[in-house]
């Protein structure tokens, strides 16, 4: 048994060493496989051919990885110099600061003529749906090319940049690669584009110096459409929309032009500064706050200021580059400018048509004119009002055809001395409606009816001409001429009719009352006029304006909420912080101040008659409401 049992265990022993030897050697080669699979497939990737696309800063950098940091730089735009530079350079991510070059290219269809300022852009369901901030448009909707323009530089409306980008490239990926060459062309050599609006996207990326060519590019291109960059408040439907700028009206001299936010890029703003003859470009990239990033704009913009070239412009402006832009393969149809309805002017009565008199070729014909009067010379291209001039008639020998096809003219019918009369076409050849109102405006009537009902006194609202409407009813005129009478009693009381009756007035004052034909409101061909002397019509007061009250006057505290380019938008701007802090301001005396800073003028918007806890009480809930806001005692 013993015996038995010891073999059994070295036969056992045995067989295990061998399975274990067999799978110590076995496992070498399984290894070995999957490592050279592996090779093969990293030679056949570098052997595969790029596709041809635009450059990317990514294909030398790790791909689709966020870019932090911040960066700046100040260019002297005069000579292209640059004055200060940090980490200029480095990939950092746009944000809404793309909404510049999106805007290039809209400008470009602008100054190209194929797109106008009301031009009509459609709006998909993809671009109505994009992320805040947005405007809120509706699918299937439309929005004007000037109201997208503000929508973009006032409040950075994402939905409205797709419908730009959908407009003009027919897609926004496709948009975007137009974007990208345009970069090119223009210098930036190391700026990638997405998007249209700046929403989050890794491999959308610029830097610094890149967006320093396109804040000048933009402007030595557009200087036009550039300007609406520096809108401060921009009204869509009833709502007023302020700029995301705070250096504007703030800082002197600053006229744009974008700022940017994602959490990705941080706090981005380009601006651009002209002052005392001097002109900067500047940029500032990954502000940890918008009140930072304006800090150190402002600060960049003090210390480099002083020491750019005051000389005049020596660099000289940027320009596209057509080597440099990828041709671009397919352009999308351009918006058709939408056909406005026409308003349907309400039906007046008609007036007469002077008849046309032919003199016979034997006799010629002898017109008068009439001079000016003394001291009195127009000047060619003057916007003087014309100034009536009473005239009598004369009457001029006609050939016989021409007197026997007119129409007597009634003898109960005559001009006082110094009236124009009315020359109207022959009565046969008027209809009755015509007829009725050249009798009207002549001062003849039909013979009165017999028994006729009274009539009442005719009444017109303030301020409506009612002399013919008066003139018909009391001569009982037929209801075609009263019902013209009354057309004509509901149009406006335009000057030149006020002028009329007051020469009228004035020659019934000096030649004692007599009945007088009022000459019609539409000029008439007469036949040879005599000028006579006649007063000129009183001129009416211009109502007198009240003086500006002066900012000395309002003394004690104040506080300014900022200062802007019209007294308009100053004061949309205290109505709006009126309703905002209406609890300390509700006393408070608002107004305007007209300031000159350089070239340009500027409206300060204040608040007066506070005391010091009121006023920096006020300042306090404005700034919480994003109003700027300082206190001073006057």
């Amino acid at each position: 048994m013993r015996r038995s049992s010891a073999g059994l265990s070295f036969t056992t022993k045995a067989l295990a060493f061998a399975v274990l030897a067999a799978f110590s050697l076995t496992a070498p080669a399984a290894e070995a496989k999957p490592r050279k699979k592996a090779q093969v497939e990293r030679s056949k990737e570098r052997s595969k051919p790029r596709s041809r696309q635009i450059a990317s800063p990514q294909d030398n950098d790790d791909a689709s990885r966020w870019r932090y940091g911040s960066s700046a730089i100040i260019v002297d735009a005069n000579t292209g110099k640059t004055l200060y530079e940090d980490n200029a350079d480095a990939l950092r991510h746009p944000a809404s600061v793309t909404k510049i070059m999106t805007l290039y290219l809209l400008f470009e269809q602008l100054e190209a003529g194929n797109l106008k300022l009301d031009s009509d852009l459609q709006v998909s369901a993809k671009a109505a749906s994009q992320q805040p901030s947005k405007l809120g448009v509706r699918p299937g909707s439309t929005i004007e090319v000037e109201d997208a323009i503000k929508a973009l530089v006032t409040r950075s409306a994402n939905d409205v940049a797709v419908v730009i980008a959908e407009n003009l490239g027919g897609t926004e990926s496709e948009f975007a690669e137009m974007m990208t060459r345009k970069a090119r062309a223009l210098g930036m050599s190391r700026t990638v584009f997405r998007n249209a609006s700046g929403l989050p996207n890794p491999n959308q990326v610029t830097t610094a110096r890149d967006l320093s060519i396109l804040g000048r590019a933009v402007q030595d291109r557009f200087p036009k459409q550039y300007k609406y960059f520096a809108t401060r408040t921009f009204y869509y439907r009833g709502q007023a929309i302020g700029n995301h700028n705070r250096l504007l009206g703030r800082v002197e001299g600053v006229d744009g032009i974008k700022t940017g936010y994602t959490q990705a890029s941080g706090f981005n703003l380009v601006t651009s500064v002209k002052r005392d003859g001097r002109y900067l470009v500047g940029v500032v990239l990954g502000g940890s706050s918008g009140g930072s990033r304006d800090a150190r704009m402002t600060s960049l913009i003090s210390q480099n200021l002083p020491v750019a070239y005051a000389g005049g412009r020596t660099a000289p402006k940027v320009t596209e580059v057509a080597d440099a832009a990828i041709p671009m393969g397919r352009t999308a149809p351009l918006p058709v400018v939408a056909q406005r309805e026409e308003e349907t002017p309400h039906a007046v009565a008609p007036l007469p048509k002077p008849a046309a008199v032919q003199l016979a070729a034997a006799e010629p014909a002898t017109t008068a004119s009439i001079p000016q009067a003394a001291g009195h010379q127009v000047k060619p291209g003057s916007a003087e009002p014309i100034r009536p001039v009473a005239v009598k008639t004369v009457a001029v020998q006609r050939p016989a055809q021409a007197a026997a096809a007119a129409a007597p003219t009634p003898a109960s019918f005559s001009a006082p001395a110094g009236v124009l009369g009315y020359l109207g076409p022959s009565g046969a050849t008027l209809s009755p409606a015509a007829s009725a109102v050249q009798a009207v405006a002549q001062g003849q009537a039909r013979a009165p009816q017999p028994a006729p009902a009274p009539v009442q006194q005719a009444t017109a609202p303030t301020g409506k001409d009612t002399s013919r409407l008066a003139s018909a009813v009391a001569s009982g005129a037929s209801e075609q001429a009263l019902r013209a009478a009354r057309i004509a009693a509901m149009e406006p009381d335009d000057t030149y009719a006020q002028a009329i009756r007051a020469a009228q007035r004035a020659n019934a004052a000096a030649q004692n009352p007599a009945p007088v034909a009022v000459a019609p409101a539409r000029p008439v061909r007469t036949a040879s006029l005599v000028p006579v002397a006649a007063p000129e019509p009183a001129a009416r007061p211009a109502p007198a304006k009240a003086a500006p009250v002066p900012a000395s006057a309002h003394s004690g505290w104040q506080i300014q909420i900022g200062a802007f380019g019209g007294e308009r938008e100053a004061r949309a701007k205290l109505d709006a912080a009126k309703a905002r802090a209406r609890s300390v301001l509700g006393n408070a005396d608002p107004y305007t101040e007209k300031v000159q800073k350089g070239s340009s003028e500027l409206y300060r918007a204040r608040f007066a008659g506070l005391d010091e806890k009121g006023a920096r009480e006020a300042c306090r809930l404005l700034k919480r409401n994003d109003f700027d806001c300082m206190t001073f005692k006057n």
